[in-house]
């Protein structure tokens, strides 16, 4: 009797035994998954894209920036200098093209003209005198001599002639087409120098693309910093993104739009997100997420963005992503 007794009980605690191991993995089993991940950090290294002499850096490490405020100056005066330079070369351009194209001025032609009845009045008496030579230096009336004098003057005079003839014309036909594109150029290339010189000038002043906080000061007044160096890095605040990583069972459950919930070691209340994206391609899992289930695991990573982001959630910072009921 005793035996059957101590049989009924051990098959009593054996059954309570598996019901309660059955209750607690059907619990897990229902628990929702819980995927690791950090706060992506974004950081946004600022320099000049000119050459020049630092003249002021407005912050310090830790002060906050705002979007387009000013964090630093070079020194403008050799920038301002090229823009003055290139304004004067634009207007010599233009002053020459708007010559070319109005032509001649009155007054030059009329000049012209009166040069041009000069010499053919000293033409015309170099030419009677030249034909009196000739009749008489066959007759042996003048000298040789005379005779070779009135022609080179007869000469000379005709050479003028044709030129001041090729003056007026000049003048009356205007400029050719090519001087005139050449000219018009000219003046592009000139103020495409200016533009230029002016986007240069604007480059000494350096500003914040968005808001955050100044992480590292770099560089001082009366520093000389090549194009591209780095003289200030920000740390971005707007928007606080989350990478978090699910494996291929899980996959399904992750999808654009779903609300989620981000939870760190420093708040007991999570904060509230949504999945932004998710990667196409699988990777295996970060050092910085790696966990013992997911050391040799493949995952997938996908995109958080945090929408009621504080202070308190830091850049780098390790989170759990749950999903929202």
């Amino acid at each position: 009797m005793k035996r059957i007794l101590v049989f009924f009980l051990l098959l009593a605690t054996a059954a309570g035994g598996w019901y309660l191991w059955h209750s607690q993995r059907a619990t897990r089993d229902n628990t929702p998954p819980a995927f690791h991940g950090n706060v992506d950090i974004r950081e946004a290294r600022l320099g000049f894209r000119v050459a020049g002499k630092v003249r002021e850096v407005l912050k310090e490490e830790g002060d906050e920036v705002g979007a387009g405020e000013i964090v630093a100056r070079l020194d403008a005066e050799p920038f301002q200098n090229a823009v003055d330079q290139a304004e004067a070369q634009v207007r010599a351009n233009a002053a020459r093209l708007s010559e070319l194209r109005n032509g001649a001025r009155p007054e030059d032609i009329e000049q012209a003209r009166k040069n041009l009845a000069a010499t053919e009045a000293t033409y015309d008496n170099a030419r009677l005198i030249f034909e009196r030579q000739r009749q008489l230096v066959a007759s042996g009336a003048v000298s040789r001599q005379d005779f070779d004098t009135a022609r080179s003057t007869f000469e000379a005079a005709r050479a003028r002639l044709g030129s001041a003839k090729a003056a007026l014309n000049l003048l009356l036909a205007g400029s050719r087409p090519e001087q005139i594109r050449q000219a018009e150029a000219n003046l592009e290339a000139a103020r495409a120098a200016l533009s230029q010189a002016r986007t240069q000038l604007a480059d000494t002043v350096l500003t914040a693309p968005e808001a955050g906080v100044a992480l590292t000061r770099v560089v001082e007044p009366g520093s000389i910093v090549q194009a591209g160096s780095t003289a200030l890095t920000v740390s971005l605040v707007s928007p606080v993104r989350v990478r978090a990583y699910a494996p291929e069972p899980q996959l399904g459950l992750v999808h654009p739009g779903r609300k989620v919930l981000i939870f760190t070691d420093s708040r007991p209340e999570p904060y509230q997100g949504q999945i932004g994206d998710v990667s196409p391609r699988a990777e295996f899992t970060p050092k910085s997420v790696e966990t013992e289930e997911l050391r040799t695991a493949l995952v997938y990573r996908f995109r958080v963005v945090v929408l009621d982001a504080d202070q308190g959630l830091r850049q780098g910072m390790p989170v759990t992503v749950k999903l929202a009921e």
